[in-house]
């Protein structure tokens, strides 16, 4: 029988902050989930259009969950062109015909579907999602193309606009699906999604396609031409061949993806292993109260563990060494996982010296390492919990080689070639959110709950250095600090840099897939592991690691 876990004031006061946080997410989703606003909506209605989230509700199964990744993308960005909500494209991992497709419907009422640099980078994430996961891919096409005022930032790098067409072709080698729906304007290099896509289909009334439209056909070559005409429903339906289906509305066209998907094949599956889900033991909802409110604060991350595993159970790693990582085996929904979780608990190691939690330590970074390996050996997907302020710095560290130990972490992460997913709680700083599976190391999907921080170094710390240095310059050029301009110049750089630390910052330049609320996190990682399943795993090669 799991013990209950104490409620006490703290509990009550952390519950409550982290609520409030929850809540707040809450309301900023409910703005971004309105795109251009009602009035827009409603005018996509009078022409008989649904909007973005209303097409993907039509189409996924009745009742079932759609993950949506990056609704923060663009948040608080291009306030000088009126802002981008969820970047004009809202998409993520849905059920249709009971398979798991990738989704992606471009927003209309958020500068007709324009493309500004986040669209471009969302949309190639979303891609990128489909070809790890082996995910067939839905595209709703409704887009005017790209945000002419900032071409110069989305047209011609690696990681612009032209990516996507090469990616469409990529997934079309692998073998993956991928079906377009043309809902609306598809204009200039836009038009190659859909069509460099396997099977389109378009609505008749308000689907449109074409590489110039009239008014750009008429200053080119001087030829006159409407809308239908150039590159309407019919016109690519029974003339150019460019579309497969021609559809009535869009209710008909979402039944037809839905038809179409149905008689989809399946893949190879990676053999993860699977049982009967349990629920946790513990209450879910305690997470709330186990996080701090106040971060620097130390908790037991057992405790959190044990509200997001079946049955509360986990078999944990070398328990007695490294003591600042919890390293475990364990079922989430019924799936296998290897959990690398910060230990936030104050410790002492073998010599009954103390370590500080939330730091990685030599013996911390050797044991994530080898437990890191073991389950690539063991085909077990890598679930990372992150609250890491960094590795120990100082000199008995750096003695004792916190870098090539380090150093151990990051290529065991680096190499892994089963799914990784990383959940950041709460800080997630330098070079631990490196070894912890940050972005740059591809996890699967990577998500942050309210509470998160993603820095180079905590905003005090930083904030302290960079006044160190301005102080420094100012004084070499003979120029005297008062205390109280020391104290302002303190409060501004720290003011500045905590706002650069939010979720909210990391999630609207897509540094995070998502903020969730934690209940939702078991859910999450489920979904992840399940579409992770579709995609064989290579064999793994641990590389050099020194010993």
């Amino acid at each position: 029988m799991e013990t209950p876990i104490k409620v006490d004031l703290d509990f009550n006061r952390n519950e409550d902050t982290n609520k409030l946080e929850v809540a707040k997410m809450n309301r900023l989703l409910k703005e971004i989930r309105l795109g251009g606003g009602q009035v827009r909506i409603d005018k996509q209605h009078k022409i008989g259009k649904l909007t973005a989230r209303e097409r993907i509700d039509f189409l996924i199964d009745k009742d079932s969950y759609f993950l949506e990744l990056g609704a923060f993308a663009g948040y608080d960005m291009y306030k000088e062109y009126g802002g981008c909500p969820a970047a004009g494209v809202v998409g993520g991992i849905g059920y249709v015909s009971g398979r798991q497709c990738l989704i992606v419907a471009n927003d209309a009422t958020v500068k007709a579907g324009a493309w500004f640099p986040i669209t471009a980078k969302k949309n190639l994430r979303f891609q990128e999602i489909a070809m790890e996961n082996r995910l067939p891919i839905i595209y709703l096409v409704d887009s005017a193309g790209v945000f002419l005022p900032m071409q110069d930032e989305i047209f011609p790098d690696k990681e612009h606009f032209g990516r996507i067409f090469r990616n469409n072709a990529k997934l079309s080698s692998m073998g993956i699906p991928q079906i377009a729906a043309i809902m609306g304007s598809c204009v200039a290099g836009g038009a190659y999604l859909p069509i460099m896509s396997d099977e389109a289909l378009i609505v008749d009334g308000t689907g449109s396609i074409f590489l110039a439209g009239p008014y750009l056909v008429k200053a080119a070559i001087g030829e006159t031409v409407d809308k239908e005409t150039l590159g309407g429903a019919s016109t690519h339906s029974e003339i150019s061949g460019v579309t497969d289906y021609k559809m009535p509305d869009d209710e008909t066209c979402l039944n037809t993806i839905r038809d179409l998907v149905d008689k989809f094949g399946d893949f190879d599956k990676a053999g993860f292993s699977r049982k009967e889900s349990h629920a946790p033991k513990g209450n879910i909802k305690d997470l709330y109260g186990i996080l701090p409110a106040e971060r620097s604060k130390p908790y037991n991350s057992k405790e959190i563990i044990k509200r997001l595993v079946d049955n509360s159970k986990f078999t944990e790693y070398k328990a007695d060494y490294g003591k600042t990582i919890i390293c475990a085996y364990a079922r989430i929904d019924g799936w296998s996982v290897g959990i690398v979780a910060n230990n936030r608990q104050v410790v002492k190691n073998a010599a009954g010296e103390v370590q500080f939690g939330g730091v990685i330590y030599s013996d911390s970074a050797d044991k994530a390492a080898r437990f890191i390996m073991n389950c690539n050996q063991k085909k077990i997907p890598l679930v990372f919990l992150h609250d890491v302020t960094g590795f120990m710095v100082g000199t008995r560290s750096e003695h004792g080689g916190i870098i090539k130990d380090g150093a151990k972490m990051v290529s065991a992460v680096s190499n892994s070639t089963v799914p990784k997913f990383s959940i950041i709680i709460g800080n997630s700083y330098g070079a631990g959110n490196y070894a912890m599976c940050g972005k740059a190391y591809d996890p699967r999907l990577i998500v942050a709950w309210p509470t998160a921080k993603v820095a180079v170094m905590g905003g005090s710390q930083a904030a302290k250095v960079l006044l160190q240095i301005q102080t420094a310059s100012r004084k070499a050029k003979g120029e005297e600090i008062s205390p109280q301009e020391e104290k302002a110049i303190l409060d501004n750089i720290t003011s500045r840099y905590e706002a650069q630390t939010t979720p909210y910052y990391a999630a609207s330049r897509l540094w995070v897939d998502a903020i969730i609320d934690p209940l939702e996190t078991r859910n999450i990682i489920s979904m992840g592991i399940e579409a992770a399943n579709n995609a064989p795993v290579e064999k793994f090669n641990p590389g050099v690691i020194q010993t």
